[in-house]
């Protein structure tokens, strides 16, 4: 029995090409529980001092649900038109050559070095009622900020990087056999967009989605300027957490970040596991 344990063991250390795997690992998962774990514990364990009546109080508080269902609606609506918008940059910036095509993808990673309270005032000026675009759309009858329409452009203006940037290297690998394959047995530029190209590209697209949700749930500086942040109508919770450590509520604002985790982490895992799956299907 030992032997067999003692072979088994000593193939699974020579399946590791580099060396310094225990090493390696044991700086890993100690980097990880520092930097991840233990906050996160930390933040877990902060608002049961409430006790189990005084977090069910917080997040049954319509204020709170208002606040939660804003955030994450606003945010999976923003991930909804980047998947849709950002495929079509990204296949414009890889597939065509044009002149300023070096200024546009540049222009693409914008919101990741612009500040997002910069961010938040310029969208906020800009589609206000006297504003460029506000004027004109005040109008139609559309109001975008100090609206819940202003968090959605707000977060669709800070997660179409995160879609861009994830689907460009992919496009540019993809190979144009399959497209001539296709175009050679007869199928218009649609049937292999739907049925040849978007399947090989939907594993990467749903993993920029995620990442453009992810980072929207969470933002705060370029979305409280456009909002308005009228209670129970549009006010995100990022914003209530702060308005709680303000007033020191500090289980409080630390009940509502557990709940933005546990929602985050569940949205996120069916995400990955919808990835997964249309992966397994290529």
């Amino acid at each position: 029995m030992s032997a067999s344990s003692g072979s088994l063991a000593s193939r699974w250390r020579n399946a590791n090409v580099l060396p310094g795997f225990g090493l390696s690992l044991g700086f890993t998962l100690f980097y990880f529980s520092a930097v991840v774990l233990i906050p996160l514990a930390a933040l877990v364990i902060r608002p049961w001092s409430l006790g189990f009546e005084g977090f069910w109080h917080i997040l049954t508080d319509h204020r709170v649900v208002a606040a939660l269902r804003l955030s994450f609606g606003a945010a999976a609506i923003a991930a909804a038109i980047n998947a849709v918008f950002g495929l079509i940059v990204a296949w414009v910036l890889v597939r065509y050559r044009f002149p300023g095509k070096r200024i546009l993808d540049a222009v693409v990673d914008l919101p990741f070095a612009l500040p997002t309270a910069v961010a938040g005032i310029a969208l906020s000026t800009l589609y206000a009622p006297q504003g460029w675009l506000g004027e004109p759309l005040s109008h139609l009858g559309l109001k975008i900020s100090y609206t819940p329409f202003g968090v959605i452009v707000a977060l669709t203006f800070i997660g179409l990087p995160f879609v861009v940037r994830t689907l460009q290297p992919v496009l540019a690998d993809l190979s144009l056999d399959s497209e001539e394959a296709a175009a050679t047995l007869g199928a218009t530029r649609a049937q292999t967009m739907i049925r040849v190209i978007l399947p090989m590209l939907l594993p990467s697209l749903l993993t920029g989605a995620t990442l453009a949700f992810a980072r929207a749930v969470g933002e705060y500086g370029s979305v409280i300027f456009i909002a308005g942040n009228l209670p129970a109508v549009s006010e995100i919770a990022p914003l209530l957490i702060v308005i709680k450590l303000e007033q020191f509520d500090y289980a409080g604002a630390a009940a509502i970040g557990v709940i933005m985790l546990a929602a985050s982490f569940v949205f996120i895992l069916a995400l990955n596991l919808l990835q997964q799956w249309a992966g397994a299907r290529r």
